[in-house]
């Protein structure tokens, strides 16, 4: 059973978790290549482009006024608050997430390593100032008064989809504090580099790590891929729970198919307390799901 080899990886403890957009679907927030992201072909806004063309930046920002909602309104579901338990319980050393929605946080877990950044957060490229979204949603509000766009599909990064008609007389505004400046949430954009600083903190982590699981990542892309690839390199097994397979899999130790928010509660319930777990409900999976196991 991958159920059993899952638990008895985790209970040895030294675990860091590396998370992805998996992870959160079921508090409604969408993924790119997962269940939820197969009709989907939005192409994310890249760094270039938000920097260079004002009227792209216009485009997101109009985008994002409305769809950064769904993810503000998102709450934790059950795996997020599974992890947080198996942090506690003193399993998890360390989580490194690559999603922008703050939903482990809120979900009890601490310092965790949010490489990609926060959509709730603000930053002005000219003077560095920070604030929060609220506060700009505020300020985008009063400029834009009846700004009441009909909101097309929301994307993964918390736009959604609207038409050039919607977007025209849209407003943007400049940093409060330095009057000019531009302002960009505070998260990594494609074509936008990491700060060295993260990633190095992130790779300590996987370094003095006795497992690394990998919750909710297909790995597509270097941004997570890395720190797989580093495990690997030094003999750190490596576990992935996933729905679909991942550009990792060939480095994992096990792999299981299975929805997050089911799994990742029967396990916490079996290594740190909880309803224990018997083989009659968990099996190769929660019962009701049984995963495609690889």
């Amino acid at each position: 059973m991958r159920f059993e080899a899952l638990a008895s990886l985790v209970a040895g403890g030294g675990v860091v978790v590396l998370s992805g957009a998996g992870l959160s679907t079921e508090s409604g927030i969408p993924d790119y290549r997962g269940p939820s992201g197969v009709a989907r072909r939005h192409t994310p806004m890249t760094y270039q482009t938000f920097t260079r063309d004002a009227a792209a930046r216009r485009r997101y920002w109009a985008r994002s006024h409305l769809g950064w909602r769904l993810i503000a309104r998102a709450r934790p579901n059950d795996g997020h608050r599974a992890v947080a338990r198996l942090q506690q319980g003193g399993l998890v050393d360390g989580i490194v997430t690559q999603n922008v929605d703050g939903l482990h946080t809120a979900a009890g877990a601490t310092g965790v390593v949010e490489l990609h950044g926060r959509l709730d957060e603000v930053v002005c490229l000219r003077c560095g100032d920070r604030t929060s979204r609220e506060e700009l949603d505020l300020r985008l509000r009063q400029v834009n008064p009846g700004f009441d766009a009909v909101a097309g599909a929301v994307n993964p990064d918390g736009d959604v989809e609207l038409g050039d008609e919607q977007v025209a007389g849209f407003r943007t505004v400049g940093c409060a504090v330095c009057g000019t400046g531009m302002l960009k949430p505070d998260v990594v954009f494609f074509g936008e580099t990491v700060p060295a600083e993260r990633v190095a903190h992130c790779f300590a982590l996987v370094e003095a790590a006795r497992l690394l699981l990998v919750l909710g990542s297909s790995l597509a892309v270097m941004s997570g891929r890395r720190f797989v690839l580093r495990a690997a390199k030094l003999g750190v097994p490596v576990v992935i729970v996933n729905q679909g397979p991942t550009r990792g899999d060939a480095y994992a130790a096990v792999t299981v198919d299975a929805p997050l928010g089911r799994l990742l509660p029967a396990l916490a319930d079996r290594l740190v307390g909880g309803v224990p777990v018997g083989p009659g409900r968990v099996g190769a999976a929660p019962a009701g799901v049984p995963p495609v196991v690889r």
